[in-house]
């Protein structure tokens, strides 16, 4: 889930559009890359749950891992890379990537460390999920596809990995979509108490910190990714078949090391690795984003959040912050895909 922030704490086209959008983002590369920055100045409707499933997955190997991705859209046009959270998967976007491909973009949806079908290289590597080394994850995947620039999205551990690439690496961030905005932190900054009643929002941040808390979360891992689910999105009312599209992807055997070191090192109960530790330098001086960028909420988020008052003045480019009506929860890619997709268009051609 979401840090808190420096702890200060439609337009209805027609069916024919959809299944347009759809098909091009079965047939992979087919659709036309529109020239310059024209773009549609809306997206067809779409029902969330159109699509159920990418397709094949590709992978590649990039730095410390064989990482498993979906692809769609044309292969020479505008990239975009869509980074999900925990407890989810690739299938946060699986409504949006069509959407975007129709629009002409190459879309990159790739699994996280200890997710779906990506694996680590070697049995040696730590399995570390403290939050620049995602990033850095990210950069090696761009380096391996040979993408210089994309426009980055996600929500989550993908909306924090795609802020701290545009933080970081602005050079290779054309421009920003971020859930729940600006999620860079500190372990300095998280040693802080909150409120009680944020604290027991974390309260799966503590059972983490118990070796009993990771047996726990080893041996019921889907129950409790469905817990999450059903916390994060109160109104969302997905259902088993939705959820266990997502669900499969936990059974990484990385998964579980890789997510309750994220929580522990958050805390300071893990150490990071020393070689990131000029990264998490300059990540704890919270640095400014300047790339285009928009950030997003949903108005049902039932996820440990910062209100985006807290953090607007970070992103010091062009920004705008938009409230995503309807009971819209914490997995807001999934939950309002013509939503969230629109952003990313809108953001990219500012």
């Amino acid at each position: 889930m979401s840090d808190e922030i420096n702890h200060a704490r439609r337009r209805f086209f027609g069916t024919a559009a959809v299944s347009l959008a759809a098909a091009q983002f079965a047939l992979g590369g087919l659709a036309q890359a529109q020239s310059g920055n024209a773009k549609p100045a809306s997206l067809p409707a779409i029902k969330p749950g159109t699509n159920t499933s990418f397709g094949p997955l590709k992978q590649i190997d990039a730095g410390l891992l064989n990482v498993g991705y979906a692809e769609a859209g044309p292969a020479n046009g505008p990239v975009v890379l869509l980074l999900h959270g925990w407890p989810y998967d690739i299938h946060s976007f699986v409504d949006v990537a069509p959407l975007l491909a129709s629009a002409g973009y190459r879309v990159i949806v790739p699994h996280l460390r200890g997710y779906g079908t990506t694996r680590f290289l070697s049995s040696e590597t730590v399995r570390n999920g403290q939050q620049g080394v995602v990033a850095v994850d990210i950069i090696a995947l761009m380096d391996a596809l040979k993408i210089e620039k994309a426009t980055i999205a996600g929500f989550d551990w993908g909306a924090r990995t795609a802020d701290i690439i545009a933080a970081i690496w602005p050079e290779r961030c054309k421009a920003l979509v971020s859930v729940s905005g600006y999620l860079i932190g500190s372990q300095a900054a998280n040693k802080a108490p909150l409120p009680p009643q944020a604290e027991l929002e974390w309260w799966y941040q503590y059972y983490f910190a118990t070796e009993r808390g990771r047996a726990g979360y080893d041996k019921y891992r889907h129950d409790f990714a469905k817990l999450i689910w059903q916390l994060a999105s109160p109104k969302w009312k997905f259902d088993d078949a939705t959820f266990d599209r997502s669900a499969v992807s936990l059974d990484n055997p990385d998964h579980v090391s890789v997510s309750i070191h994220n929580y522990r090192w958050r805390l300071g109960l893990a150490e990071g690795e020393a070689k990131y530790d000029d990264l998490e330098k300059r990540l704890a001086a919270f640095p400014d984003i300047a790339v285009p960028t928009i950030t997003m909420e949903g108005d049902a988020n039932g996820a440990p959040h910062p209100p985006s008052s807290a953090y607007a003045k970070k992103f010091t480019g062009k920004y705008s912050h938009r409230v995503i009506g309807g009971g819209i929860g914490h997995n807001l890619p999934q939950e309002a895909p013509q939503a969230f997709a629109q952003a990313v268009i809108d953001v990219d051609s500012d």
